[in-house]
């Protein structure tokens, strides 16, 4: 006799239920209203309070703001001081990291912490700190007048563009460090020992190897250092540099000073816009870059 066996049937695994839509809104509230009070609603009345004229409502306030001297002159002074201090801060903060990354010497660790304190300060402190040390009266111009015999030093750029510059230059440059020694730690060390074997000079392996890694981290060191200086007050402030007038030093003046808010708020939005326009465009240039990049990634794999 055969035996028939009957086919073993096997049960369906359980569906799991579907969440509930209102569980999804109900976790999707609380971030939502969070940034709806803390982001929009600011910026919704700061942007309503410059329509308000004398009349009622209106665009005679943006009118008078924009078309005014002193406006532009902030304008571009604002953005003169933000490229230059980002420009400095790319050049030091990437001599630094190489420094700290791939040359070694005794204390490297303890320099490396030094950097990473400066994040921890509050920013009107590297001002009072540079007046300490190059004002007219500080302690180096009254050093040099020991030694030259001259009645004061030489030293008098704390006060000018150049000493803002300077100060928002050694404040934010470890903003620059941190991101490229994180890249510089994930580098396969393989890579620079193939390529020095190969005969290439050092600085040929770092414009071939080391920076094109870096690239990414570089770009955003450098964007949120061009954002930071650009929305510096306390720097700005605390120099008392009398012909150093930025945008946020203007919105302080207009709020505070004259209490004209419609004008305070028009300048305000302006700021708000510039920022987030190079927000964007650093968004965009980062993807673009690393779209690339894995684009040339999976055509060579």
């Amino acid at each position: 006799m055969t035996a028939v066996l009957d086919p073993v049937r096997l049960d369906p695994p359980p569906v799991r239920p579907e969440p509930r839509r209102w569980r999804s809104v109900a976790l999707a509230l609380p971030p939502l209203l969070l940034v709806l009070g803390f982001a929009v609603y600011p910026m919704a009345r700061v942007l309503a309070e410059s329509t308000v004229t004398d009349e009622g409502r209106g665009l005679s306030t943006w009118a008078e703001v924009l078309a005014s001297a002193q406006f532009r002159n902030a304008l571009w002074r604002t953005i003169e001081i933000a490229v230059a201090s980002t420009l400095g801060c790319l050049v030091l903060g990437t001599f630094l990291a190489l420094v700290l990354a791939f040359v070694p010497f005794p204390g490297s660790k303890v320099v490396g912490r030094l950097i990473d304190t400066i994040l921890s300060l509050p920013s009107f402190l590297i001002t009072l700190a540079f007046t300490f040390l190059y004002g007219t009266a500080g302690a180096v111009n009254a050093l040099l007048a020991r030694l030259t015999g001259a009645d004061g030093g030489p030293l008098n750029f704390v006060n000018t563009p150049l000493g803002v510059i300077a100060a928002e230059i050694t404040f934010f440059t470890p903003f620059v460090v941190r991101p490229l020694l994180a890249a510089f730690t994930q580098m396969p060390r393989e890579q620079l020992d193939v390529a020095a074997s190969l005969g290439a000079s050092p600085l040929r392996v770092l414009r071939t190897v080391v920076m094109p890694e870096a690239w990414p981290a570089l770009m955003a060191g450098g964007s949120l250092v061009l954002l930071l200086t650009l929305n510096e007050f306390g720097i700005v402030l605390f120099t008392g540099a009398k012909d150093v007038v930025t945008l946020p030093v203007l919105i302080y003046t207009h709020g505070i000073v004259t209490f004209d808010l419609p004008g305070a708020a028009v300048i305000a939005s302006v700021q708000v816009v510039l920022s987030l326009s190079l927000y964007s465009g650093y968004r965009f240039l980062f993807n673009r870059l690393l779209g690339g990049r894995r684009a040339a990634v999976d055509h060579a794999c």
